[in-house]
């Protein structure tokens, strides 16, 4: 080991003595040796990267390869403020600001290594957060995130935007590199990550994970946050490509000396494979559910599930059957065993397109924009569900979610949906009757504007969405379309509308008694009466008119007009 050293520091000053040489008149303002034993690449034909900063380098970038103690050194010297930039915006797409990325040796001026290593790390540390609320826009408020993500994920994107490094990040990756190295390069992110908590950008909770915090989630869902994140691959791809090309080929002369020869055997056609036993960084983000964190790379499939939670002795019998689900797939874990049962509701997102999404978009055009992706809707309905949760709704609780599948495991609330409340309504001949089912449907309206009073638009709320327990206890369902600061006046107009499509002709009374209970316990709650004033308007009825009798319509829709503010 001690040999090893030695050689290494010798190497280092044959290095700088070069790199003295290349500076010229040119003050050096830093000098690191990139540490391929560090990410695996030991060997002693393995090019030797080293990243040259001058003050005032006229030529700006240049590559210099030189035979060194028997060893191929390559050379990147760079003017410190094309560098400083490539830290502070990717100037060169991180071509070169990606040395301080992986484990390095600093030969001159360490500190100024450190400190451009945390600016960039902070930097690409914002990029990813900015990337997952992009990704999950809703659920980003409670994304836990463990730190080894930001390493991990960092290294993986340079492999995709450069397939060639998959050889050496993979190895480092997997364990065959020094923990220390490891350790040392978290090291940085760590740093980072605290200065980002002191500008209230993020924060760690008492388990070490890392939140973001709401103001970051609300500068990063503009739109221009997203063509920025994207703009980046472009320079991130080609220099990197130039940049790293060059010491690639040069390792593949050195250690394949009959090369043309055995052209199937180039090091970037191994790297790929390498890639196989990349550590997934998405096993590092957490989504909360009643049983606690659920990782995104969770992959337990539903009688995987069904066999891990039910089956642990209390329960013998396990069956899994099909729910029914038009846009989405349901299915329902029944788990009995004497005389008890437990049931668990399991829902797959499927993909809105082609005939199942034309007809949706034709219906709802110019009132409603619908989610149709089965990975937005998801994670819309982990998110709202836990925020309701959260703030003492009835929802059924998410006990497990699998992201890559898109599946999502609920507790199976027992009772009949709202629309026999409806139903109940519209046949009842006893005034008795009426008047019970309407404080039901006050409560509701209750419901609505309590939520609409949080920011949250469910998106959803046709009656069949709302179950009512055989204690009488209303459970809100179905969160998949659902927002912050949506269409309010779309939740109320979607509801009464749809409840008037079970209202018969010749019964606009009950359709009348309807909109005013509900609106009335809407009003009661703090709703806004613009937003029921504004639910009234043709843009919503002319959606609704295909469900509904016209003069059913009419009636409600009149309600909501002439609605008035609560004295």
């Amino acid at each position: 080991m001690q040999q090893n050293v030695n050689a290494n520091e010798e190497l280092n000053q044959k290095i700088s003595e070069f790199c003295n040489h290349l500076a010229g008149p040119c003050p050096i303002a830093a000098l690191s040796v990139a540490d391929s034993q560090a990410i695996g690449l030991s060997n002693g034909k393995t090019t030797v990267q080293v990243l040259l900063v001058l003050k005032g380098f006229q030529p700006r970038l240049m590559s210099y390869p030189k035979l060194v103690e028997g060893k191929n050194v390559v050379v990147f010297a760079v003017d410190q403020w094309i560098f400083e930039r490539d830290v502070d915006r990717g100037f060169l797409g991180e071509a070169l600001a990606s040395f301080l990325i992986f484990p390095y040796t600093a030969v001159v001026n360490a500190a100024y290594l450190r400190l451009q290593e945390i600016l960039l790390k902070k930097r690409l540390i914002l990029e990813l957060l900015e990337n997952i609320v992009i990704g999950f826009p809703e659920l980003s408020y409670r994304i836990h995130i463990k730190p080894p993500y930001f390493m991990y994920e960092v290294m993986l994107n340079r492999v995709r935007v450069f397939p060639p490094m998959a050889y050496g990040v993979s190895n480092f990756l997997c364990g065959e590199a020094n923990k220390e190295n490891v350790a040392l390069v978290l090291g940085g992110y760590m740093e980072a990550l605290k200065e980002l908590e002191k500008s209230k950008l993020i924060r760690f909770n008492d388990n070490g994970y890392v939140l973001i915090s709401k103001k970051f989630v609300v500068q990063s869902k503009n739109p221009k946050v997203r063509l920025t994140n994207l703009s980046k691959n472009a320079p991130r791809a080609l220099f990197s490509s130039v940049l790293g090309l060059f010491p690639q080929i040069l390792n593949f002369l050195s250690q394949n000396t009959e090369a043309f020869s055995k052209l199937p055997v180039l090091p970037w056609k191994k790297e790929f494979n390498a890639a196989r036993c990349f550590i997934d960084p998405q096993k590092y983000v957490f989504v909360p559910t009643s049983r606690g964190l659920v990782s995104l790379a969770d992959k337990v499939d539903i009688r995987e599930f069904a066999k891990k939670v039910l089956a642990n002795g209390v329960y013998s019998k396990i069956k899994v059957e099909e729910f029914g689900g038009v846009l989405n797939d349901l299915y329902l874990i029944r788990a009995s065993a004497d005389h008890k049962e437990k049931k668990i509701l399991v829902k797959r997102f499927k993909d809105w397109s082609g005939f199942k999404w034309f007809p949706l978009t034709m219906w709802s055009f110019g009132a409603r924009n619908f989610v149709v992706l089965g990975a937005s809707r998801l994670e819309r309905e982990c998110a709202i569900s836990e925020v309701l949760s959260r703030e003492g709704f009835r929802v059924p609780k998410v006990l497990h979610v699998n992201n890559t599948e898109r599946l999502i495991f609920m507790e199976f609330v027992e009772g009949e949906d709202l629309s026999n409340n409806i139903r109940h309504i519209a046949t009842a001949q006893s005034k008795a009757t009426v008047e019970k089912e309407l404080t039901t449907i006050t409560q509701v309206g209750e419901i609505y504007a309590k939520v609409h009073a949080l920011g949250v638009v469910l998106g959803d709320t046709k009656p069949e969405n709302i179950i009512v327990t055989p204690q009488g206890e209303l459970y809100l369902l179905d969160f998949e379309q659902a927002s912050r600061d949506g269409d309010k006046s779309w939740d109320v107009a979607e509801f009464l509308y749809f409840s008037g499509h079970y209202i018969p002709l010749d019964e606009e009374l009950k359709a009348e008694g309807i909109a005013k209970a509900f609106i009335s316990g809407y009003l009661k709650a703090g709703g806004n009466v613009n937003v029921v004033k504004r639910a009234g308007i043709s843009k919503y009825t002319r959606v609704f008119s295909i469900f509904t009798l016209p003069s059913i319509l009419r009636v409600m829709s009149d309600v909501c007009r002439k609605t008035e503010r609560r004295k």
